[in-house]
């Protein structure tokens, strides 16, 4: 029998050093923009590079319905008596800035930007409330864009708990 005493383990190196060969050191800090988020699934990730991809499309859609309406074009059903009734210029004006608004944050979410998903749950919000408002004049795209925003307001505050 030979006394032989047990390896010491290796002491781990003074912070700022590089470890020694074959001891990768993991990093303690949060996952980097480069980095796969720890937490989120791949298809939640995926919905919410999809939401960023129909915010812009539907950003676009908007402002090209803001323009029909302040040109006056025929396109747009006309209601009596509604609650809530605006000028079709009015209604034109209010969906060619928040569609605006909606691209733009669109991209930065396709961008991977953690505020624009915040910005972009409030702004989706307001187009929702905006296409909810709009639906004597414009029907059946209105009642599209509310379930395409509802799933927009999803993807994003389901990715926007990961990043809490």
């Amino acid at each position: 029998m030979s006394s032989t005493t047990p390896p010491t383990p290796p002491t781990p190196p003074p912070s700022g050093a590089t470890p020694p060969p074959g001891q990768g050191a993991r990093p303690a800090g949060p996952a980097t923009p480069s980095s796969p988020r720890h937490g989120a699934s791949g298809w939640v990730t995926g919905g919410v590079l999809f939401a960023g991809v129909l915010m812009m499309m539907n950003g676009v859609l908007d402002v090209t319905r803001g323009i029909m309406a302040i040109a006056e074009d025929d396109v747009f059903v006309t209601t009596r008596n509604y609650v809530f009734q605006f000028s079709l210029t009015g209604w034109g004006w209010i969906h060619l800035i928040i569609g605006a608004l909606i691209a733009v944050t669109g991209f930065f979410v396709v961008r991977g930007a953690v505020w624009a998903q915040y910005v972009g749950i409030g702004l989706v919000v307001l187009g929702g409330i905006e296409s909810f408002l709009s639906l004597p004049y414009y029907p059946i795209w209105s009642v599209v864009v509310l379930a395409l925003d509802v799933f927009i307001i999803w993807a994003l505050c389901t990715n926007a708990q990961d990043h809490a």
